[in-house]
This record gives C-alpha cells, structure tokens and sequence, in this order.
C-alpha cells in the first residue's frame, strides 16, 4: 500500500486495509519476534525497526493529534489497528517515548521542548525509558531520594533508580528527582529528560527469571543536566508523574493480547494430546476468563473514548490495570496446564527472531512458560496491585 494512499472510513474495510498493509510490511524475522514476545516488549532491534516503519507509513503514534504527527484515527479504528498487528505478530516497539512521555510533553512541555523531543520520539530515532522506582522507593514512590540540585544552568544529579525498562537501550531518561527537602515528599519532586550519554551516568544490566534482560538499574554521580529539560515547573514534578501513570495504566490495550492468550489457548485444547480438552471444569474456567475479557474491553474502550475528548482517565485506569494484570496471570496459567509437559523444556535461544532451527517442546508452547514467569512481575510494575486498589477506593468508593 501506497504511503500516500487515503484509508476508507467504513470499519470493515478499515481493518482490511490495515491487513494489507501488515501483510506486505511485516518481514519473517518481525513476525517471529512478535510470536515470541514473552512480556510487554519485543526483541530490541525488531521492536525498533517496526517503529520506522510504521512512521514512514505515517502510523508511528496512533493515538497522537493529527499536529503532533498522529494518524488522525478515531477510537475504532485505532483499536482494530492495535488488535491487527498483535494477531499478524508484529513487533512491539519501545513505548515509554510514544505512550508516556509524549502526552506528557504536549501537555507540560515548552514549544521547544516539544520541537526537540517529539520527532525522534515517533520516528524511534530516539528511545526513551522511565526512571521512577528506587531501591527504596516502589510504590512508596514519593519517598524518592535521587536528588537535583542547582549548579548555574545546570541541574546536578545524584542517586540511582532500579527497575528501569530498558536503560540499556536507551537514549534517554525521564526522571522524577528530589529538587526540595525542606517540603512534604510530593511538593518536592521535579521532572528531569536526562540524556543518558551524560557523563556520571552507569547502567547495570539485570537478567530475569524468564532469561530475558529488560530491567536495569541506573546510577547517577555528578550528574550535570541543564535546566531546559525541565519538564513543567520546578518541584512540581509529582503533577506530570501522576498524569504520566494514568496513562500507562489506561493507555495500554490489556484485551488485545489477552485475546491472542485465548486465542493460542483455544488452539491448544483442539489439540488431540491436550490433557484438559475432555475438562469441563477447565473449559467452564476458560469460559469465565473469556466474559471478564469481554468485560474488561468495554472498560478500556470507555478509557479511550475519555483520552479522545481530552479527559484524563483517572481512577478508570487503575481499575483497568488491576483487571487487565490479574487475567493476564489466570490466561498465563491456564496456558500453562494446556500445554502440559510441552512447557517444560527450555531454550532460550528460541525467543530470538533469528532462530530458525528447531524446538524442543510445540511450536505454540515454545514461549508458555517465560510468559507465566513474566506475568507474575505484571501486578507489581507500573502500581502494585494493592496500591491500584487503594485508588479505587478512594477515588471511586470514597473511602
């Protein structure tokens, strides 16, 4: 399809034109590196390379204003895009810059902030990750201790943050750090764009349960950051994370790929050497999960109708995160007893998209057990499970 080429409205046609699209676009080594995906993120390279091309196509950031280089799309559309490419198996590129700090520029940044940072954040010429938790600060987040402290035009930066989604990647950090001690945690924080080839600056790799490396931990000694990068005001910062957060937990599509969970569980039951295709009590939990499903998606649409006329999805968010996080676990571990034995060898050097040889266990199991490894991370990051709830009390409940 033609870059230029005008998409038809009509929803059905939409859908097949997106088809068309994926199907010429996507390579053999993108589409195995979106099938063996085992958590949020896709092989680094593959994740990259889709991005390019989606924003040569002019679909680099779906969900973006029309000004800012979005597509224009409206609720529909974007969601039958998203829901596309994860049953065509393309990669998943590396959203912070896309999905949370780009909302988060348009709203707080200066128009030269917006000049310099959103280009390469769409085209992913430039990579972004987030640096919030600390080795004591998770979901306590405002008891944060990296500290920034003024030096001429110059911010200078020290202290460490962990779990950093691909850092060692990463061209660049957005970074909540501690501008005032002398006021209540959350009134002393600022919001820092921190180029991560600044002097002072270590990543350490960790590798996870599942063999994957996508965590990191990040130190900063003598940091020197200037100013500009500010985003939004001084000691301010807690107001952008806060916004930011709503949109990871609302801004992501849980039923998308919990869909394609069922969808891969449904075609291993069809199987004749499936161990629980004759269960019915395992066919009536699979029927269970597939209505929550259901459920979940229409909470997510409501989420995007909001994010469309300019609301911010607030408490909905949390809700959607604590839902989508739990099912996600019960689909990892329904796959699990589908797959039986399959799941039991492990090769790791399968998950890479340049593997081409063959695999120990069914090709549909090849990646089941370093997904149920990798969900059990899901209600911890982003907002623990008990730290969503407690917003929904509150903020829904009134408690």
């Amino acid at each position: 399809m033609n870059a230029s080429s005008p998409l038809p409205t009509d929803s059905d046609a939409f859908r097949v034109a997106v088809r068309d699209f994926l199907s010429e676009a996507l390579t053999p080594e993108l589409i195995r590196a979106g099938e063996r995906t085992t958590s949020v993120f896709s092989d680094f390279e593959a994740g990259r390379q889709w991005q390019s091309i989606l924003h040569q196509r002019g679909w680099g950031a779906p969900d973006w204003p029309l000004e800012y280089g979005g597509t224009g799309w409206d609720i529909q559309q974007r969601y039958i895009f998203q829901e596309e490419c994860r049953q065509a198996n393309a990669p998943t590129p590396v959203m912070m810059g896309i999905q949370m700090l780009g909302p988060m520029l348009m709203h707080f940044g200066t128009p030269s902030q917006k000049e310099r940072f959103l280009p390469g954040i769409i085209s992913g010429e430039n990579v972004w990750c987030q640096g919030y938790s600390e080795p004591g600060s998770g979901s306590d987040l405002a008891s944060l201790k990296t500290t920034a402290d003024h030096d001429g035009d110059d911010f200078v930066v020290n202290g460490t943050k962990i779990w950093t989604s691909m850092a060692h990647y990463s061209d660049w950090i957005f970074c909540l750090v501690r501008t005032d001690k002398a006021v209540k945690p959350q009134a002393g924080i600022s919001f820092l764009l921190i180029d991560m080839a600044t002097p002072g600056i270590t990543v350490k790799p960790f590798t996870s349960l599942d063999g994957e490396v996508e965590q990191c931990q990040v130190f900063f000694e003598d940091v020197r950051v200037p100013t500009a990068n500010l985003l939004g005001e001084e000691n301010q910062g807690w107001t952008v994370a806060k916004s930011l957060l709503e949109f990871e937990r609302g801004g992501q599509h849980f039923t998308i790929d919990l869909k394609k969970q069922l969808s891969k569980m449904q075609h291993m039951m069809s199987s004749e050497t499936c161990r629980v295709t004759a269960d019915p009590t395992f066919a009536y939990r699979v029927a269970e999960t597939q209505i929550d499903v259901m459920a979940l998606e229409q909470t997510e649409l409501r989420i995007k109708g909001s994010l469309t006329a300019g609301d911010n999805p607030g408490a909905l968010s949390s809700l959607v995160k604590v839902s989508g996080t739990e099912l996600g676990q019960r689909c990892a571990e329904l796959l699990i007893e589908a797959a039986g034995q399959s799941a039991i060898p492990w090769q790791s050097e399968v998950l890479a998209p340049s593997y081409n040889g063959s695999t120990a266990a069914a090709s549909e199991s090849v990646t089941t057990m370093a997904e149920y490894i990798n969900s059990r991370a899901t209600t911890i990051y982003g907002g623990t499970a008990e730290i969503q709830r407690s917003i929904i009390a509150k903020h829904v409940l009134g408690l």
